[in-house]
């Protein structure tokens, strides 16, 4: 089995590698946290927090931002390549809580092939709806998405 990229970030879960994701311990058994998880998160927020789309470094990335949430300390990092106005490529990179992680894998998902126009429509309201609902304390993540998407934008057009 392939190392999750973001087990360095979500070490706080007990994961390890070899395992089948940061909620199961080395006995493939769920931990207790993950209970509390499977319970606060939908299901869809859950997957895109144990299987994140799009993470990591992007070689060569055209444009790159990151922005943080003072309050809570998660960090996103979001990194693209354009070709023109259409974001070709993008990835990204979270120091955060498992809605962060899932908000920054499910926006990378929304843009990606999209021109930069385009990504006007998304809010975090729609990042939170996409993930089936957010608890009102983990709203924060959505916006930190929206914020980075936001940065994303604002940059690529200053260049």
């Amino acid at each position: 089995m392939e190392i999750n990229p973001l087990w360095a970030v979500i070490a706080f879960y007990p994961a390890f590698p070899g395992s089948e994701g940061p909620l199961t311990s080395f006995t493939g058994h769920v931990s207790p946290l993950a209970g509390i998880l499977l319970r606060m998160f939908s299901d869809t927020l859950l997957d895109h927090f144990q299987n994140p789309r799009n993470a990591g470094e992007l070689p060569g990335a055209t444009v790159k931002v990151e922005v943080s949430n003072p309050v809570c300390g998660d960090i996103l990092q979001l990194a693209a390549i354009l070709d023109g106005q259409r974001i070709r490529e993008v990835r990204f990179l979270c120091r955060g809580c498992t809605a962060a992680i899932a908000a920054a894998s499910l926006l990378t998902e929304k843009i990606k092939g999209r021109e930069l126009r385009d990504t006007r429509l998304l809010s975090s309201e729609s990042i939170a709806q996409e993930l089936d609902g957010l608890p009102p304390a983990s709203f924060h993540a959505a916006q930190l998405a929206h914020d980075a998407l936001r940065a994303l934008v604002a940059r690529s057009e200053a260049q």
